[in-house]
């Protein structure tokens, strides 16, 4: 399996702490199946700045420290750039990294609360520089599941979106793992990645979320998720259903 989201890279943010730690999560990430891991650390959030140089410097170190101790695991370089008002003048300078370098993909955070006024400008500019943004756990944006539709509309506007596998298997509680389920079955998400930030309350769940979804629906979504790591991986576009409305339910008694 191909996990396109993960905080592995040692001493750079919120995730693993030092080498050793990297170290651990590889071993369970190669437990959990995984082959191909995308470090993609914060940046921009108002915390953590990891420019692009950085990135691609210490996913080589960790690389040759995970041949070195006999991991079987491959790290792919990238970023996850809370969106901010110059995003688009450093995007087209080369200074945020896309996904493995590749100018194709880039994942993209919102703050947790809102969803910007640009948000939806900013996607279409990207999509005109062939750069497609991939929102990260949209299932947590409150605002977004207050209204789901400004999802609907940021995916029609050309956004993909990736929801975390610990959010569909509970861990952050039953309300967003039912609405991740329904952005599943709306079509409005096309990537299950870890998020993993170390081995323990934030660790690589990917089988687990697939095998609650292959159940939920059937296997060929779950299979349908996994291919789309695997074109993402190749560089390739990714086959994306027509997304649909996820319609309120109107409270019982109010008309």
């Amino acid at each position: 399996m191909i996990d396109v989201h993960s905080h592995i890279l040692p001493s750079v943010d919120d995730g693993a702490q030092n080498l050793e730690a990297s170290l651990e999560m590889a071993r369970q990430a190669v437990e959990n199946g995984i082959t191909t891991v995308y470090a993609t650390p914060h940046h921009r959030n108002g915390r953590y700045e990891n420019s692009k140089d950085d990135i691609l410097m210490k996913t080589d170190e960790l690389n040759l420290a995970l041949s070195q101790h006999q991991i079987p695991l491959t790290i792919l370089p990238g970023q996850e750039v809370r969106i901010y008002s110059e995003f688009l003048d450093d995007l087209a300078a080369g200074e945020l990294l896309t996904l493995n370098n590749q100018e194709k993909y880039i994942l993209i955070e919102l703050p947790s609360n809102r969803v910007p006024s640009y948000t939806s400008q900013m996607i279409y500019e990207c999509t005109l520089q062939d750069i497609t943004p991939v929102i990260v756990h949209p299932e947590r944006n409150s605002e977004i599941m207050e209204n789901p539709d400004l999802l609907y509309e940021l995916v029609k506007e050309g956004a993909l979106t990736q929801v975390t596998a610990s959010s569909i298997t509970g861990a952050f509680g039953k309300k967003i793992s039912s609405f991740s389920i329904k952005l599943i079955d709306h079509h409005l998400t096309h990537f299950i990645a870890s998020d993993a930030h170390n081995i323990s309350s934030r660790g690589f769940s990917l089988w687990e979320a697939y095998d609650k979804i292959g159940k939920k629906f059937d296997h060929t979504v779950s299979y349908y998720l996994r291919e789309n790591a695997q074109l993402l991986f190749n560089n390739e576009s990714i086959y994306a259903e027509e997304p649909t409305q996820i319609k309120k339910r109107k409270l019982l008694g109010l008309f």
